[in-house]
Protein backbone atom coordinates (compact mmCIF):
# COMPACT_ATOMS: atom_id res chain seq x y z
CA UNK A 1 0.00 0.00 0.00
CA UNK A 2 1.07 3.33 -1.08
CA UNK A 3 -0.28 6.50 -1.52
CA UNK A 4 2.48 8.30 -2.49
CA UNK A 5 4.08 6.86 -5.44
CA UNK A 6 7.70 6.99 -6.02
CA UNK A 7 8.19 8.10 -9.25
CA UNK A 8 6.25 12.06 -7.98
CA UNK A 9 9.17 14.56 -8.29
CA UNK A 10 6.80 17.63 -7.91
CA UNK A 11 5.47 18.48 -4.36
CA UNK A 12 3.36 20.90 -5.13
CA UNK A 13 1.43 19.22 -8.12
CA UNK A 14 0.93 15.69 -5.81
CA UNK A 15 -0.30 18.10 -3.08
CA UNK A 16 -2.59 19.55 -5.79
CA UNK A 17 -4.00 16.61 -7.21
CA UNK A 18 -4.55 13.75 -4.26
CA UNK A 19 -7.65 13.25 -2.95
CA UNK A 20 -8.26 10.97 -0.24
CA UNK A 21 -10.04 7.59 -0.78
CA UNK A 22 -11.10 6.40 3.11
CA UNK A 23 -13.43 3.16 2.89
CA UNK A 24 -15.91 2.81 4.60
CA UNK A 25 -15.09 0.01 6.99
CA UNK A 26 -11.47 -0.15 8.25
CA UNK A 27 -9.72 -0.88 10.96
CA UNK A 28 -5.83 -0.32 12.36
CA UNK A 29 -5.69 -3.75 13.88
CA UNK A 30 -6.34 -5.82 11.13
CA UNK A 31 -4.09 -3.19 8.64
CA UNK A 32 -1.12 -3.67 10.39
CA UNK A 33 -1.31 -7.63 10.90
CA UNK A 34 -4.04 -9.44 9.09
CA UNK A 35 -3.45 -7.64 5.90
CA UNK A 36 -0.40 -9.15 5.81
CA UNK A 37 -0.90 -12.75 5.90
CA UNK A 38 0.86 -13.88 2.98
CA UNK A 39 3.78 -12.16 4.30
CA UNK A 40 3.70 -14.22 7.71
CA UNK A 41 7.39 -15.49 7.27
CA UNK A 42 8.91 -11.49 6.65
CA UNK A 43 9.90 -9.84 10.66
CA UNK A 44 7.84 -7.57 12.07
CA UNK A 45 9.91 -6.72 14.91
CA UNK A 46 13.64 -6.67 16.19
CA UNK A 47 13.52 -6.31 20.14
CA UNK A 48 16.15 -5.42 22.60
CA UNK A 49 16.50 -4.37 25.52
CA UNK A 50 19.57 -2.65 27.70
CA UNK A 51 20.24 -5.91 29.09
CA UNK A 52 21.54 -7.29 26.01
CA UNK A 53 18.18 -9.72 25.74
CA UNK A 54 17.22 -9.74 21.58
CA UNK A 55 13.92 -11.16 19.87
CA UNK A 56 12.61 -11.37 16.42
CA UNK A 57 8.87 -11.08 15.98
CA UNK A 58 7.20 -11.92 12.43
CA UNK A 59 4.03 -11.26 11.34
CA UNK A 60 2.50 -14.56 11.44
CA UNK A 61 3.08 -14.47 14.77
CA UNK A 62 2.29 -10.82 15.23
CA UNK A 63 -1.59 -12.27 13.38
CA UNK A 64 -1.38 -15.61 15.87
CA UNK A 65 -0.20 -13.69 19.09
CA UNK A 66 -3.23 -10.70 18.95
CA UNK A 67 -5.45 -13.23 17.93
CA UNK A 68 -5.03 -14.77 21.24
CA UNK A 69 -4.98 -11.79 22.93
CA UNK A 70 -8.22 -10.55 21.48
CA UNK A 71 -9.74 -13.73 22.36
CA UNK A 72 -8.08 -13.27 25.97
CA UNK A 73 -9.20 -10.00 26.60
CA UNK A 74 -13.04 -10.87 25.75
CA UNK A 75 -12.78 -13.82 27.88
CA UNK A 76 -11.93 -11.00 30.45
CA UNK A 77 -15.23 -9.21 29.60
CA UNK A 78 -13.77 -6.57 26.99
CA UNK A 79 -16.33 -5.49 24.69
CA UNK A 80 -16.66 -3.15 21.53
CA UNK A 81 -15.66 0.61 22.95
CA UNK A 82 -14.47 -0.80 26.52
CA UNK A 83 -11.06 1.05 27.30
CA UNK A 84 -7.88 -0.79 27.68
CA UNK A 85 -4.89 0.78 28.80
CA UNK A 86 -1.51 -0.19 27.92
CA UNK A 87 1.48 1.27 30.26
CA UNK A 88 4.30 -0.20 28.97
CA UNK A 89 7.79 0.62 26.56
CA UNK A 90 8.99 -0.55 23.17
CA UNK A 91 7.82 -4.38 23.68
CA UNK A 92 6.20 -6.66 21.60
CA UNK A 93 3.00 -6.91 24.70
CA UNK A 94 2.27 -3.10 24.00
CA UNK A 95 2.10 -4.04 20.39
CA UNK A 96 -0.32 -6.94 20.58
CA UNK A 97 -2.41 -5.28 23.27
CA UNK A 98 -2.89 -2.69 20.86
CA UNK A 99 -3.81 -4.90 17.71
CA UNK A 100 -5.85 -6.58 20.21
CA UNK A 101 -8.25 -3.93 20.99
CA UNK A 102 -8.58 -2.85 17.75
CA UNK A 103 -9.59 -6.15 16.42
CA UNK A 104 -12.31 -6.15 19.91
CA UNK A 105 -13.30 -2.76 18.47
CA UNK A 106 -12.44 -1.37 21.73
CA UNK A 107 -10.28 1.61 22.97
CA UNK A 108 -6.76 1.28 23.42
CA UNK A 109 -5.20 4.16 25.77
CA UNK A 110 -1.35 4.15 25.60
CA UNK A 111 0.64 5.56 29.16
CA UNK A 112 3.96 6.41 29.39
CA UNK A 113 5.46 4.38 32.25
CA UNK A 114 7.37 7.80 32.88
CA UNK A 115 3.89 8.79 34.77
CA UNK A 116 3.75 8.81 38.60
CA UNK A 117 0.53 8.08 40.87
CA UNK A 118 -1.49 11.71 39.92
CA UNK A 119 -0.85 11.61 36.35
CA UNK A 120 -1.20 7.66 36.01
CA UNK A 121 -4.05 8.02 38.27
CA UNK A 122 -6.20 11.13 36.71
CA UNK A 123 -5.93 9.35 33.12
CA UNK A 124 -6.98 5.76 34.19
CA UNK A 125 -9.47 6.97 36.22
CA UNK A 126 -10.82 10.00 32.94
CA UNK A 127 -10.52 7.06 30.56
CA UNK A 128 -12.13 4.28 32.58
CA UNK A 129 -10.18 2.06 31.96
CA UNK A 130 -11.47 -1.78 32.41
CA UNK A 131 -8.16 -3.69 31.86
CA UNK A 132 -4.78 -2.20 32.75
CA UNK A 133 -1.33 -4.03 30.47
CA UNK A 134 1.90 -3.26 32.17
CA UNK A 135 4.96 -5.13 33.63
CA UNK A 136 5.69 -6.07 37.06
CA UNK A 137 7.80 -3.07 37.53
CA UNK A 138 4.74 -0.72 37.41
CA UNK A 139 2.17 -3.49 38.71
CA UNK A 140 2.48 -2.11 42.48
CA UNK A 141 1.63 1.75 41.39
CA UNK A 142 -1.48 0.52 39.42
CA UNK A 143 -2.36 -1.73 42.48
CA UNK A 144 -2.13 1.47 44.56
CA UNK A 145 -4.54 3.47 42.47
CA UNK A 146 -7.34 0.83 42.19
CA UNK A 147 -9.33 2.51 45.43
CA UNK A 148 -9.44 5.30 42.65
CA UNK A 149 -10.47 3.24 39.81
CA UNK A 150 -14.06 1.92 40.32
CA UNK A 151 -13.96 0.81 36.31
CA UNK A 152 -10.79 -0.85 36.34
CA UNK A 153 -11.15 -4.98 36.46
CA UNK A 154 -8.17 -6.09 35.33
CA UNK A 155 -4.51 -6.02 36.00
CA UNK A 156 -2.45 -8.02 33.08
CA UNK A 157 1.07 -8.24 34.20
CA UNK A 158 3.20 -9.33 31.23
CA UNK A 159 7.07 -10.68 32.81
CA UNK A 160 5.78 -12.15 35.70
CA UNK A 161 4.10 -15.77 34.81
CA UNK A 162 3.95 -17.13 38.64
CA UNK A 163 1.33 -14.10 39.62
CA UNK A 164 -2.86 -13.81 39.20
CA UNK A 165 -3.12 -11.84 35.92
CA UNK A 166 -0.09 -12.92 34.28
CA UNK A 167 -0.21 -12.31 30.52
CA UNK A 168 1.36 -14.78 28.88
CA UNK A 169 -0.31 -17.95 30.25
CA UNK A 170 -3.82 -16.15 29.66
CA UNK A 171 -2.41 -15.93 25.63
CA UNK A 172 -1.02 -19.63 25.98
CA UNK A 173 -4.61 -20.65 26.39
CA UNK A 174 -6.39 -18.87 23.74
CA UNK A 175 -7.36 -19.24 20.61
CA UNK A 176 -5.13 -18.58 18.03
CA UNK A 177 -8.17 -17.70 15.73
CA UNK A 178 -10.12 -14.48 15.92
CA UNK A 179 -12.65 -12.97 13.81
CA UNK A 180 -12.25 -9.21 14.02
CA UNK A 181 -15.16 -7.03 14.70
CA UNK A 182 -15.74 -4.46 11.42
CA UNK A 183 -15.41 -0.84 12.89
CA UNK A 184 -16.40 1.87 10.37
CA UNK A 185 -13.40 4.08 10.04
CA UNK A 186 -14.88 6.69 11.42
CA UNK A 187 -15.19 4.59 15.07
CA UNK A 188 -12.59 5.49 17.65
CA UNK A 189 -9.80 3.23 18.30
CA UNK A 190 -7.65 5.28 20.58
CA UNK A 191 -7.22 7.93 23.72
CA UNK A 192 -3.85 9.74 23.75
CA UNK A 193 -3.86 12.54 26.53
CA UNK A 194 -2.47 15.84 25.65
CA UNK A 195 -2.08 18.89 27.70
CA UNK A 196 -3.61 22.12 27.93
CA UNK A 197 -2.94 25.54 29.47
CA UNK A 198 -5.93 25.44 32.01
CA UNK A 199 -7.20 22.06 33.51
CA UNK A 200 -6.57 18.72 33.65
CA UNK A 201 -4.91 16.27 30.56
CA UNK A 202 -7.73 16.22 27.78
CA UNK A 203 -8.06 12.48 25.92
CA UNK A 204 -7.54 13.29 22.24
CA UNK A 205 -9.93 10.75 20.60
CA UNK A 206 -8.71 9.21 17.23
CA UNK A 207 -10.63 7.17 14.72
CA UNK A 208 -9.59 4.32 12.47
CA UNK A 209 -9.32 6.52 9.82
CA UNK A 210 -6.74 8.46 10.99
CA UNK A 211 -3.81 6.02 10.69
CA UNK A 212 -4.53 6.23 6.98
CA UNK A 213 -4.75 9.81 7.54
CA UNK A 214 -0.65 9.51 8.79
CA UNK A 215 0.36 7.93 5.69
CA UNK A 216 1.34 11.06 3.02
CA UNK A 217 2.88 12.72 5.57
CA UNK A 218 5.30 9.02 6.83
CA UNK A 219 5.88 8.56 3.31
CA UNK A 220 7.49 11.65 2.87
CA UNK A 221 8.94 12.68 5.54
CA UNK A 222 10.69 8.90 5.14
CA UNK A 223 11.51 10.10 1.43
CA UNK A 224 8.98 7.64 -0.23
CA UNK A 225 8.75 4.49 2.33
CA UNK A 226 9.07 1.79 1.96
CA UNK A 227 11.87 0.66 -0.22
CA UNK A 228 12.74 -2.97 -0.53
CA UNK A 229 15.27 -3.53 2.93
CA UNK A 230 13.60 -1.00 4.58
CA UNK A 231 13.97 -0.68 8.36
CA UNK A 232 12.71 1.87 10.93
CA UNK A 233 13.49 3.16 14.50
CA UNK A 234 12.52 5.76 16.72
CA UNK A 235 13.63 6.29 20.43
CA UNK A 236 9.98 7.87 20.93
CA UNK A 237 8.17 5.68 23.31
CA UNK A 238 5.19 3.88 21.70
CA UNK A 239 3.19 5.53 24.42
CA UNK A 240 3.26 8.80 22.68
CA UNK A 241 1.58 9.83 18.80
CA UNK A 242 5.06 10.33 18.14
CA UNK A 243 6.06 6.34 18.93
CA UNK A 244 2.84 4.87 17.77
CA UNK A 245 1.50 6.90 15.18
CA UNK A 246 4.81 8.24 13.54
CA UNK A 247 6.80 5.19 13.40
CA UNK A 248 5.43 1.39 14.70
CA UNK A 249 2.09 1.48 13.35
CA UNK A 250 2.75 3.09 9.60
CA UNK A 251 5.98 0.85 9.79
CA UNK A 252 3.65 -2.35 10.13
CA UNK A 253 0.88 -0.46 7.96
CA UNK A 254 3.60 -1.18 4.87
CA UNK A 255 4.39 -4.61 6.03
CA UNK A 256 8.29 -3.51 7.20
CA UNK A 257 10.08 -4.21 10.55
CA UNK A 258 10.72 -2.26 13.33
CA UNK A 259 13.42 -2.15 16.14
CA UNK A 260 11.64 -1.98 18.92
CA UNK A 261 14.52 -0.77 22.04
CA UNK A 262 13.35 -1.14 25.62
CA UNK A 263 15.66 0.94 27.90
CA UNK A 264 15.84 3.60 30.13
CA UNK A 265 17.18 6.87 29.53
CA UNK A 266 18.69 7.90 25.69
CA UNK A 267 22.11 6.90 25.48
CA UNK A 268 23.72 8.28 21.66
CA UNK A 269 26.43 5.41 21.71
CA UNK A 270 23.73 2.71 22.16
CA UNK A 271 21.65 4.01 19.60
CA UNK A 272 24.22 4.86 17.23
CA UNK A 273 25.11 0.91 17.66
CA UNK A 274 21.36 0.22 17.51
CA UNK A 275 21.02 1.58 14.05
CA UNK A 276 24.12 -0.17 13.17
CA UNK A 277 23.43 -3.50 14.22
CA UNK A 278 19.79 -3.14 12.62
CA UNK A 279 20.95 -1.67 9.47
CA UNK A 280 17.96 0.96 10.21
CA UNK A 281 17.25 3.11 6.88
CA UNK A 282 14.33 4.96 8.41
CA UNK A 283 13.89 7.16 11.32
CA UNK A 284 12.28 9.78 13.48
CA UNK A 285 14.29 11.03 15.72
CA UNK A 286 13.02 14.33 18.15
CA UNK A 287 15.32 16.75 18.15
CA UNK A 288 16.33 16.09 21.61
CA UNK A 289 18.06 13.22 20.77
CA UNK A 290 19.68 14.34 17.61
CA UNK A 291 21.21 17.12 19.99
CA UNK A 292 22.81 14.12 22.16
CA UNK A 293 23.92 12.25 19.06
CA UNK A 294 25.49 15.03 17.99
CA UNK A 295 27.81 14.82 21.48
CA UNK A 296 29.49 11.82 19.69
CA UNK A 297 32.25 12.16 17.56
CA UNK A 298 33.52 10.49 14.53
CA UNK A 299 30.65 8.89 13.52
CA UNK A 300 31.05 8.25 10.04
CA UNK A 301 33.90 6.85 10.93
CA UNK A 302 32.93 4.94 14.28
CA UNK A 303 29.56 3.72 12.79
CA UNK A 304 28.13 1.82 9.42
CA UNK A 305 25.51 3.57 9.38
CA UNK A 306 22.62 2.76 6.69
CA UNK A 307 20.98 6.05 7.36
CA UNK A 308 18.50 7.31 4.14
CA UNK A 309 16.01 9.55 5.77
CA UNK A 310 15.27 10.51 9.04
CA UNK A 311 12.46 12.46 10.40
CA UNK A 312 12.30 14.79 13.37
CA UNK A 313 9.38 17.00 15.22
CA UNK A 314 8.48 18.27 18.37
CA UNK A 315 10.92 21.84 18.35
CA UNK A 316 12.27 23.72 15.68
CA UNK A 317 15.49 22.35 13.82
CA UNK A 318 18.33 25.31 13.03
CA UNK A 319 20.66 25.43 10.39
CA UNK A 320 23.53 23.88 12.45
CA UNK A 321 21.62 21.11 13.78
CA UNK A 322 20.93 20.28 9.46
CA UNK A 323 24.40 20.69 8.64
CA UNK A 324 25.39 18.36 11.58
CA UNK A 325 23.48 15.82 10.20
CA UNK A 326 24.52 16.00 6.85
CA UNK A 327 27.78 15.39 7.72
CA UNK A 328 27.55 12.86 10.64
CA UNK A 329 24.40 10.75 9.61
CA UNK A 330 24.52 11.61 6.05
CA UNK A 331 20.74 12.49 5.74
CA UNK A 332 19.08 15.99 5.22
CA UNK A 333 17.06 16.06 8.06
CA UNK A 334 13.25 15.76 7.23
CA UNK A 335 11.08 18.59 9.93
CA UNK A 336 7.50 17.48 10.26
CA UNK A 337 4.81 19.50 12.66
CA UNK A 338 1.41 18.10 13.35
CA UNK A 339 0.03 17.70 17.58
CA UNK A 340 -2.10 14.60 18.80
CA UNK A 341 -5.56 15.89 17.99
CA UNK A 342 -4.49 15.80 13.61
CA UNK A 343 -0.86 14.61 13.51
CA UNK A 344 1.49 14.59 10.25
CA UNK A 345 0.01 17.81 8.97
CA UNK A 346 2.87 19.31 7.27
CA UNK A 347 6.46 18.74 7.03
CA UNK A 348 9.22 18.37 4.60
CA UNK A 349 10.71 15.77 1.76
CA UNK A 350 14.01 16.35 1.35
CA UNK A 351 13.92 13.53 -1.74
CA UNK A 352 12.02 15.95 -4.12
CA UNK A 353 11.62 19.34 -2.01
CA UNK A 354 14.20 21.73 -0.91
CA UNK A 355 14.36 21.82 3.27
CA UNK A 356 14.49 25.73 4.06
CA UNK A 357 16.34 25.64 7.57
CA UNK A 358 13.58 27.04 10.04
CA UNK A 359 10.56 25.92 7.99
CA UNK A 360 8.06 23.48 9.07
CA UNK A 361 7.55 22.24 5.48
CA UNK A 362 4.76 22.20 3.64
CA UNK A 363 1.54 20.75 4.27
CA UNK A 364 1.59 17.25 2.91
CA UNK A 365 -0.64 16.17 0.23
CA UNK A 366 -4.36 15.53 1.47
CA UNK A 367 -4.24 18.44 4.15
CA UNK A 368 -4.95 21.72 4.77
CA UNK A 369 -3.42 24.81 6.68
CA UNK A 370 -4.59 28.03 7.35
CA UNK A 371 -3.50 31.12 9.16
CA UNK A 372 -6.25 32.76 10.99
CA UNK A 373 -5.79 36.12 12.44
CA UNK A 374 -7.88 36.47 16.30
CA UNK A 375 -11.23 36.86 14.92
CA UNK A 376 -11.28 33.41 12.73
CA UNK A 377 -10.37 35.51 9.26
CA UNK A 378 -7.65 33.79 6.76
CA UNK A 379 -4.36 35.90 6.29
CA UNK A 380 -2.37 36.15 3.91
CA UNK A 381 1.14 35.32 3.16
CA UNK A 382 3.64 36.96 5.23
CA UNK A 383 1.31 37.58 7.97
CA UNK A 384 1.61 36.21 11.25
CA UNK A 385 -0.93 34.48 12.87
CA UNK A 386 -2.46 30.78 14.56
CA UNK A 387 -2.25 27.80 12.44
CA UNK A 388 -5.56 26.06 12.03
CA UNK A 389 -5.90 22.76 10.45
CA UNK A 390 -9.19 21.55 8.65
CA UNK A 391 -11.46 19.88 10.12
CA UNK A 392 -12.68 17.99 6.91
CA UNK A 393 -9.50 15.73 7.18
CA UNK A 394 -8.67 12.32 7.26
CA UNK A 395 -6.08 12.71 10.54
CA UNK A 396 -8.76 14.83 12.64
CA UNK A 397 -9.21 13.61 15.45
CA UNK A 398 -12.84 12.63 17.05
CA UNK A 399 -12.98 15.31 19.45
CA UNK A 400 -12.08 15.25 23.48
CA UNK A 401 -12.78 11.83 25.28
CA UNK A 402 -15.80 13.13 27.41
CA UNK A 403 -15.21 16.94 26.65
CA UNK A 404 -17.22 18.21 24.10
CA UNK A 405 -17.23 21.78 24.52
CA UNK A 406 -13.26 22.00 25.10
CA UNK A 407 -13.19 20.51 21.59
CA UNK A 408 -16.29 23.12 20.49
CA UNK A 409 -13.98 26.12 22.18
CA UNK A 410 -11.19 25.32 19.73
CA UNK A 411 -13.03 25.79 16.06
CA UNK A 412 -13.10 29.30 13.89
CA UNK A 413 -15.75 27.65 12.00
CA UNK A 414 -14.23 24.14 9.65
CA UNK A 415 -10.98 25.17 11.39
CA UNK A 416 -9.36 23.85 14.07
CA UNK A 417 -7.39 26.37 16.10
CA UNK A 418 -3.80 25.13 17.18
CA UNK A 419 -2.54 27.18 19.51
CA UNK A 420 0.57 27.46 17.00
CA UNK A 421 1.58 30.88 15.53
CA UNK A 422 4.00 31.31 12.66
CA UNK A 423 3.40 32.68 9.20
CA UNK A 424 3.08 30.92 5.22
CA UNK A 425 5.91 32.14 2.91
CA UNK A 426 5.00 32.60 -0.79
CA UNK A 427 6.06 29.84 -1.64
CA UNK A 428 3.76 27.67 1.10
CA UNK A 429 6.35 26.83 3.43
CA UNK A 430 5.44 27.31 7.27
CA UNK A 431 7.05 28.87 9.68
CA UNK A 432 6.84 28.68 13.33
CA UNK A 433 6.84 31.49 15.84
CA UNK A 434 5.95 29.90 19.22
CA UNK A 435 3.02 29.23 20.79
CA UNK A 436 -0.43 31.91 21.98
CA UNK A 437 -0.78 29.90 25.21
CA UNK A 438 1.32 28.50 27.59
CA UNK A 439 1.87 25.10 26.81
CA UNK A 440 5.50 24.30 27.83
CA UNK A 441 7.27 22.37 24.80
CA UNK A 442 10.62 20.12 26.30
CA UNK A 443 12.43 17.44 24.48
CA UNK A 444 9.20 16.75 22.21
CA UNK A 445 6.57 16.71 25.09
CA UNK A 446 3.80 19.13 25.16
CA UNK A 447 3.13 19.96 28.90
CA UNK A 448 0.28 21.87 30.21
CA UNK A 449 1.31 24.07 32.96
CA UNK A 450 -2.16 23.30 34.86
CA UNK A 451 -1.39 19.79 36.19
CA UNK A 452 1.99 20.88 37.50
CA UNK A 453 1.04 23.61 39.36
CA UNK A 454 -1.99 21.18 40.84
CA UNK A 455 0.62 18.97 42.08
CA UNK A 456 2.60 21.92 43.17
CA UNK A 457 0.22 23.13 45.31
CA UNK A 458 0.01 19.74 47.16
CA UNK A 459 2.98 20.08 48.89
CA UNK A 460 2.33 22.15 52.53
CA UNK A 461 5.03 25.07 51.70
CA UNK A 462 3.21 26.28 48.74
CA UNK A 463 0.50 28.91 48.62
CA UNK A 464 0.24 29.65 44.79
CA UNK A 465 2.56 28.77 42.01
CA UNK A 466 3.23 29.27 38.74
CA UNK A 467 4.83 26.88 35.99
CA UNK A 468 6.06 28.19 32.69
CA UNK A 469 8.88 26.91 29.87
CA UNK A 470 11.96 28.78 29.78
CA UNK A 471 15.25 27.87 27.76
CA UNK A 472 16.93 25.11 28.38
CA UNK A 473 20.66 26.09 29.54
CA UNK A 474 21.64 23.07 28.49
CA UNK A 475 20.50 23.46 24.79
CA UNK A 476 19.12 19.71 24.77
CA UNK A 477 15.55 20.31 25.46
CA UNK A 478 14.57 23.42 23.93
CA UNK A 479 12.19 24.72 26.70
CA UNK A 480 12.53 23.45 30.51
CA UNK A 481 9.63 24.14 33.25
CA UNK A 482 10.56 26.59 35.56
CA UNK A 483 8.10 27.23 38.73
CA UNK A 484 7.38 30.59 40.82
CA UNK A 485 6.08 29.65 43.91
CA UNK A 486 5.12 32.05 46.59
CA UNK A 487 5.37 30.04 49.87
CA UNK A 488 3.09 29.69 53.55
CA UNK A 489 4.12 32.43 56.04
CA UNK A 490 5.72 29.38 58.30
CA UNK A 491 8.16 28.54 55.71
CA UNK A 492 11.35 30.26 54.18
CA UNK A 493 13.06 30.07 50.91
CA UNK A 494 16.18 27.54 50.14
CA UNK A 495 17.52 25.71 47.73
CA UNK A 496 16.73 22.50 50.13
CA UNK A 497 13.32 23.37 50.08
CA UNK A 498 13.03 24.27 46.21
CA UNK A 499 15.00 20.41 45.43
CA UNK A 500 12.36 18.83 47.45
CA UNK A 501 9.39 20.77 45.97
CA UNK A 502 10.81 19.63 42.50
CA UNK A 503 11.75 15.97 43.54
CA UNK A 504 7.49 15.71 44.51
CA UNK A 505 6.38 16.51 41.23
CA UNK A 506 9.03 14.02 39.81
CA UNK A 507 7.54 11.54 41.77
CA UNK A 508 3.52 12.08 41.22
CA UNK A 509 4.02 13.30 37.94
CA UNK A 510 6.60 12.32 35.48
CA UNK A 511 10.30 12.48 34.67
CA UNK A 512 9.49 15.16 32.46
CA UNK A 513 7.30 17.20 33.79
CA UNK A 514 8.63 18.24 37.02
CA UNK A 515 10.43 21.78 37.02
CA UNK A 516 14.21 21.71 37.27
CA UNK A 517 14.46 25.77 38.44
CA UNK A 518 12.11 27.05 40.98
CA UNK A 519 12.08 30.29 42.09
CA UNK A 520 10.07 31.65 44.83
CA UNK A 521 8.46 35.09 44.68
CA UNK A 522 6.30 37.47 47.46
CA UNK A 523 3.87 37.78 44.60
CA UNK A 524 2.49 36.54 41.49
CA UNK A 525 1.11 38.84 38.57
CA UNK A 526 -2.52 38.32 38.53
CA UNK A 527 -5.31 39.31 36.20
CA UNK A 528 -7.81 41.52 37.34
CA UNK A 529 -10.27 38.41 37.29
CA UNK A 530 -7.39 36.84 39.36
CA UNK A 531 -5.68 34.52 36.76
CA UNK A 532 -1.86 34.13 36.81
CA UNK A 533 0.08 36.17 34.01
CA UNK A 534 2.21 33.10 33.31
CA UNK A 535 2.96 35.61 29.57
CA UNK A 536 4.50 37.97 31.75
CA UNK A 537 6.55 35.27 33.87
CA UNK A 538 7.89 34.67 30.75
CA UNK A 539 8.45 38.12 29.29
CA UNK A 540 10.36 38.88 33.06
CA UNK A 541 12.57 35.65 32.35
CA UNK A 542 13.76 37.05 29.08
CA UNK A 543 14.26 40.28 30.24
CA UNK A 544 16.20 38.97 32.57
CA UNK A 545 18.46 36.24 30.49
CA UNK A 546 18.81 39.41 27.96
CA UNK A 547 20.42 41.42 31.09
CA UNK A 548 22.66 38.38 32.15
CA UNK A 549 23.58 38.32 28.48
CA UNK A 550 24.64 41.84 28.19
CA UNK A 551 22.01 42.11 25.01
CA UNK A 552 20.42 45.27 26.59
Amino acid sequence: MRLIPENTSDFDRCHRDFRWQIPAHYNMGVAVSDAHAERAEAVALYYENDRGETAQYRFGELISLSNRCANALRGLGVERGDRVAIVLSQRIETALTHIAAHKLGAISVPLSVLFGPDALGFRLGDAGAKIVVTDAAHAPLIESLRGELPQLEQLLICDDEGVAGAFWPLLDAAAADFAPVQTLAEDPALIIYTSGTTGPPKGALIAHRCLIGNLTGFELSQNFFPRPGDVFWTPADWAWTGGLLDGLLPTWVYGMPIVGYECGKFDPQRALALMEKYAVSNAFIPPTALKMLRTVDDIPQRFDLKLRAVMSAGEALGEELLAWARTALGVELNEMWGQSEHNYIAGNCSAIMPVRPGSLGKPYPGHRVAVLDAEGNQLADGEMGEFATHRDDAVHFLGYWQRPEAAAKKYAGDWFRTGDVGHRDGDGYLWFAGRDDDVISSAGYRIGPGEIEDCLMRHPAVLQAAAVGVPDPEGLRGDIVKAFIILRDEFKASDELAAEISQAVRKRLAAYEYPRQIEFLDALPMTTTGKVRRIELRQREQARRRAEAGDD
